[in-house]
């Protein structure tokens, strides 16, 4: 189970007390997370999430507070941090910073429909239009140079016939970066998974797990949802889901000329970001019970968005 930070009931009480939310009523570690701790806690005053931030960009926690405050004025289905009596959001406990969020209703999806896929996109063009006009700068850690990096240290150690799809799309990336950097820009969730997603039968509920977010190409946030959102088993892609996640999205925010040519290209860059993370996670953490999703799923995927026969609708 993936809580690294164990939690005893009086150090909770404590450290909830300030909130003015009541009494304690239980708490339970979540298995799913695969970086940070986070405990489902029950109190007087309602559901709540604890997240322990264990690793990562902890600097920038004062970026995802801000983000999300923004998000949640837009009206869009986000956790946000909830302050104490004083008017604190950003916490420690157990050594570790610390947030308490609103825990939001509904469960994940496991089999996407078009239903679906239409929230997703729609939800997608709803986040970015609410901060391209301000867009709060963040740059991630994961970006093309991360990329270049990391991809350019496992061709020495991947199998002979995963190199030649590395390679491809590293050159690809070094040929075409000032391309990509210009196109348009907003506040991105980058890693809209539909583990991150929550639904009650076929309505959005919620949208969770921030930490990840930045500012950048709009168009990458797009490649990385419909990579998951869209994808079948062996990788290819749902023509009639993937139609309506970017009909939905493109209703909201029209794509352009400049994004329509650089699509191919940007959803094999939201393959190997994911494919090098796994990759990295997967060498880092065997052993040890952690929760470590399998690589191979997005080299497939990368393999199979070789040839993209899914366009942009609707580019101006």
């Amino acid at each position: 189970m993936s809580v690294f930070t164990p939690l005893a009931r009086p150090e909770l009480e404590t450290f909830l007390a300030p909130y003015g939310l009541g009494r304690l009523h239980d708490f339970q570690g979540i298995a799913a997370g695969s970086e940070n701790t986070n405990y489902f806690i029950s109190l007087e005053g309602g559901e709540f999430v604890l997240t322990l931030v264990e690793r990562g960009p902890i600097q920038d926690l004062p970026f995802f507070i801000e983000l999300l405050d923004v998000l949640h004025d837009a009206n869009l289905p986000v956790p946000y941090a909830l302050r104490t009596t004083d008017g604190s959001a950003l916490r420690e406990m157990a050594g570790k910073p610390a947030l308490l969020q609103p825990r939001l209703p509904g469960k994940h999806i496991k089999e996407p429909n078009t239903q679906h896929c239409v929230q997703i996109g729609e939800l997608l063009g709803h986040l970015h239009l609410a901060t391209r006009d301000r867009v709060l700068e963040r740059k991630t850690d994961r970006g093309l140079d991360w990329m270049l990096t990391e991809g350019t240290n496992f061709l020495s150690h991947l199998e002979a016939g995963q190199r030649p799809l590395l390679q491809a799309v590293l050159s690809e990336i070094e040929q075409l970066k000032p391309r990509i950097m210009a196109l348009p820009r907003a506040n991105l969730h980058a890693d809209l998974f539909r583990d991150n997603v929550l639904f009650e039968g076929t309505h959005l509920t919620g949208l969770i797990d921030f930490y990840n977010a930045c500012s950048g190409p709009e168009l990458y946030d797009v490649a990385i949802a419909l990579n998951d959102w869209c994808s079948h088993e062996d990788g290819h892609i749902d023509g009639v889901r993937a139609r309506a996640l970017l009909g939905a999205y493109a209703t909201l925010r029209p794509f352009t000329a400049a994004e329509a040519e650089l699509w191919p290209t940007m959803l094999r860059i939201a393959c190997l970001r994911f494919w090098l993370s796994r990759l990295i996670a997967a060498e880092s953490f065997a052993g040890q019970d952690v929760l470590i999703h399998d690589p191979m799923e997005f080299q497939m995927r990368l393999a199979q968005r070789q040839k993209v026969s899914t366009p942009l609708p609707f580019a101006l």
